[in-house]
């Protein structure tokens, strides 16, 4: 019997998975295609910076991800078998084991997820197995673009134009037929008989303690963040249809508090359980039924910064990862490596370091910065615009190494993206597209405008409570009579600041 095998990556959903379309066509049945997931050992160890690559917000939304989709595929008669280790030795012992022919899979763009594309094709090309890779993050394939790669615009208003004038959004594809039909049929399932379906790790298997388990779901987070395909679409409809939000998106989107003030799809389409395609055609549908308008233009534009940092990384490839960004000069041709141990040097350096550690612990002595990456550590999120302006803190105000920011980020964050996430930190330090070295975050003026009553400060700084509105962000300028008063005591319970703003 010819087998074939899809190995799951950040595509963990049934709607619009081209991957696993693609998989039972090739098999001409579903009772030959064995769907896999393996938790790659090197996601999950520390960086150069002594951070876990990845944390326990966004470990905790993977697994109830994978075990969605697990459940989904088991309604479906069929299974989802997960593992955990080398994602090249795992699926070599499985292609021998199987009689597996084929290997099908999403094509990732950025370092390691190539590398580890490359480490999988060498293991089974000694059996004469073949790994088709297919790219699925996107609204637009690379043939749909109006314009060929190498000449995709540094500048993304030009970017946007191109392709709103030119290029349609196809639909989303539909859960497989084939599996409906074993479903339909309650026939047997699409996995052999020599296959042993193996337990989901915990948060324990990956080094998680049952104290740091306990802080997952903060009540004081936005919203509490369930993965899967499942949380995703509910997730959709909430914001579209039952809660109409979306017709005010773009005036709450810059919002602080709450779960309202925007979409929070990002977590959801990181791992792929929504596909962009999905979230597009659903916003299209709002329009049609209900109302379009700036915001929900608004939102579509937000998909389609998303899909440029996708062919950004693609155009410049390791170089969203260099210090120098995609700037014109000879740091362009720096390898990965290299380019690391630069980073790892500079982190060395003692006073850094320090002004490092006072960023990423909110203890800066800057409300707005604080609250905000209090708000990352406790909960795993942080707003649009908290992102930006703690970002430029790091890299204007601290002049730190911006992909320190970003590595922190890639630990923390619940939603990380790696496309995303580094090419919007080298966007805000001036090196990446529509590059500014002088792209600046007034962070009091900022604080002000999005922040006017100290709200969000005082929710995550509870010690500025007594504070006075007006007062709250400039804690740095009150009398010692003043702070006495609001029981403020600088370098007691809140830290005197660290810089000059």
């Amino acid at each position: 019997m010819k087998n074939v095998l899809v190995w799951l990556r950040n595509d963990l959903r049934l709607n619009d998975n081209p991957i696993l379309q693609k998989a039972f066509d090739a098999a001409k049945t579903a009772n030959n295609v064995i769907i896999v997931y393996i938790f790659d050992e090197t996601n999950f160890e520390k960086t150069s910076l002594d951070l876990p690559k990845t944390g326990i917000f966004r470990t905790n939304f993977l697994l109830e991800s994978v075990t969605d989709l697990q459940k989904q595929l088991q309604s479906y008669g069929s299974d989802l078998f997960v593992y955990k280790g080398k994602t090249e030795e795992i699926l070599l012992n499985l292609t021998q084991k199987l009689e597996i022919k084929t290997i099908f899979s999403s094509k990732e763009i950025t370092f390691e997820e190539t590398n580890l594309e490359n480490k999988v094709k060498e293991a089974v090309s000694k059996l004469n197995v073949k790994v088709d890779l297919t790219f699925q993050q996107t609204l637009f394939d690379f043939e749909e673009l109006p314009f060929k790669l190498d000449k995709l615009p540094n500048i993304f208003t030009e970017f946007r134009k191109k392709i709103e004038k030119s290029v349609i959004v196809s639909k989303p594809i539909s859960v497989p037929n084939q599996l409906k039909i074993v479903e339909k049929s309650k026939g047997k399932s699409n996995f052999l008989p020599q296959l042993e379906s193996t337990p989901i790790p915990t948060l324990h298997h990956f080094g998680f303690t049952e104290l740091e388990s306990k802080k997952l779901h903060n009540p004081k987070a936005v919203l509490k963040f369930e993965g899967g395909e499942t949380a995703a679409l509910q997730r959709l409809n909430y914001y579209l249809f039952e809660s109409n939000l979306l017709q005010t998106y773009k005036e709450t989107r810059n919002g602080l508090l709450g779960g309202d003030y925007s979409s929070k799809f990002s977590a959801w389409l990181a791992n792929g359980s929504i596909s962009a395609k999905t979230i597009w055609t659903e916003i299209e549908k709002y329009e049609q039924e209900v109302t379009s308008n700036q915001s929900t233009y608004w939102l579509k534009f937000e998909l389609l910064w998303r899909e440029y940092f996708k062919f950004i990384a693609a155009k410049y490839g390791n170089k969203i990862f260099l210090l120098e960004g995609m700037k014109d000069n000879e740091n362009l041709e720096q390898i990965y490596g290299k380019e690391r141990e630069t980073l790892e040097k500079h982190f060395e350096q003692e006073q850094n370091k320090k002004l490092f550690d006072k960023w990423k612990t909110a203890k800066t002595g800057i409300p707005f910065v604080d609250a905000n990456m209090k708000e990352l550590n406790e909960t795993g999120f942080m707003s649009n615009r908290g992102r930006q302006n703690v970002a430029s803190f790091l890299v204007k105000d601290l002049k730190l190494d911006w992909r320190w920011g970003a590595s922190y980020f890639e630990s923390k964050l619940i939603d990380y993206d790696v496309t995303s996430n580094w090419a919007n930190w080298a966007y805000i330090a001036g090196v990446g597209n529509d590059p500014r070295e002088d792209r600046y975050f007034n962070i009091l003026k900022q604080a002000r405008d999005y922040d006017s009553n100290g709200d969000f400060v005082k929710y995550w700084l509870p010690q500025l409570i007594d504070v006075p509105n007006h007062l709250v962000h400039t804690i740095h300028k009150l009398t010692p009579k003043e702070l006495e008063k609001y029981e403020i005591s600088l370098g007691g319970n809140y830290p005197y600041p660290i810089v000059k703003l």
